[in-house]
């Protein structure tokens, strides 16, 4: 009775490879539910890779790919003076994100000579330095810590590298040789390298890498239970009534992550009229599913419970016999599988 990821190890094993051979300087990312897949085999992915850095989104994420991957391991997030004293293995291994000259002093006054990299601020604004922060604070660093270089976080809106361009020119006046940045396409990436030789580029990639191809990856819920459904019959916990068909009971609910979900990143016209229409819809009781069944979406029957969730079957559709499979769409950075199998 489970939701269930089934993962082409082949299929994927050559994406990860042909991305890997395309991006000098790769440095994975893994983080959050490690994109469904979950972080230790990213970890150990990130190993058979031959990387020599993963990126990590916070430090509570740390011992999980600790163990796994041997190499060293950049947080994301910006240190800030409460997170927790690292172990002395660990200290050797981490690169600390820097976002405010305050940190670095409070940092280096907790550990001796702590790695780190320099956050620039970018449109994105959500962390970093401004360019007079940042080479006010490079010399300083050199002296206390054991500078990696300068990290760029840029937006995904696409078409990054007149951004991109403009910030190199201030990772230059922080004499950096390095240079962490995400969200930039492979064409960007070797523009850029061209244009400044002199600088190592390190790009960061999670979900092109691990999710690049999405024909690698399938997700299965099991049919837990069937009911015919009369027409004005009440069901489930809303006692709500419907047309006649059949109830399907299907694996899969909130714990999971079915029927949560993310605030739309469309901000455009079709954007906001797709949410106008599926919230006219809800208040209708109709809300597509992410199941399906026989290449058709079905819909809730009611808002999905913790660990299943009732569909409403029209009547003259092929019924599903219990312990068959369907096909469930999800967003896999959002969704907890009970299992994940790699072939």
């Amino acid at each position: 009775m489970s939701l269930d990821l089934i993962v082409d190890g082949e299929r994927w094993r050559a994406h990860l490879r042909t991305v890997a051979s395309s991006t000098p300087g790769l440095v994975p990312v893994a983080k959050g539910n490690g994109y469904g897949l979950g972080l230790g085999r990213l970890a150990r992915r990130a190993e058979w890779l031959g990387v020599d850095t993963l990126a990590v989104g916070t430090y509570d994420e740390l011992p999980e790919v600790a163990s796994r991957f041997p190499g060293s391991l950049l947080v994301l997030t910006p240190w800030r003076p409460w997170v927790a004293p690292l172990a002395p293995d660990l200290q050797r291994r981490v690169i600390h994100t820097i976002s405010r000259p305050a940190d670095l002093g409070a940092l280096t006054a907790r550990q001796q000579a702590p790695r780190v990299v320099l956050e620039r601020m970018t449109s994105m604004r959500r962390h970093g330095l401004s360019a007079a922060e940042l080479w006010d604070t490079a010399p300083i660093a050199r002296r206390r810590a054991r500078i990696e270089g300068v990290t760029i976080h840029l937006p995904m809106t696409g078409g990054n590298l007149a951004e991109a361009r403009r910030l190199m020119d201030d990772v230059v006046g922080a004499e950096a040789s390095t240079v962490w940045i995400s969200h930039l396409t492979l064409d960007e990436l070797r523009s850029l390298q061209a244009a400044y030789p002199d600088i190592t580029i390190r790009p960061r990639v999670g979900t092109g890498l691990w999710l690049g191809d999405r024909g690698a990856l399938s997700v299965t819920a099991k049919v837990l239970d069937v009911h015919p459904l009369s027409r004005g019959e009440s069901y489930g916990y809303r006692q709500r009534h419907g047309a006649s068909g059949h109830l399907v009971i299907a694996s899969g609910g909130t714990a999971h992550g079915i029927g949560l979900a993310a605030p739309s990143g469309d901000a455009g016209l079709r954007g906001r009229a797709a949410v106008a229409a599926k919230g006219g819809l809800e208040t209708l009781g109709v809300l597509r599913s992410p199941y399906v069944l026989d290449g058709k979406p079905l819909h809730f029957a009611e808002p999905p419970h913790m660990q299943a969730s009732m569909l409403l079957l029209p009547r003259g559709t092929r019924v599903p016999e219990v312990g068959e499979k369907l096909d469930v769409r999800v967003r896999y950075t959002a969704t907890t599988f009970d299992s994940v199998t790699v072939s």
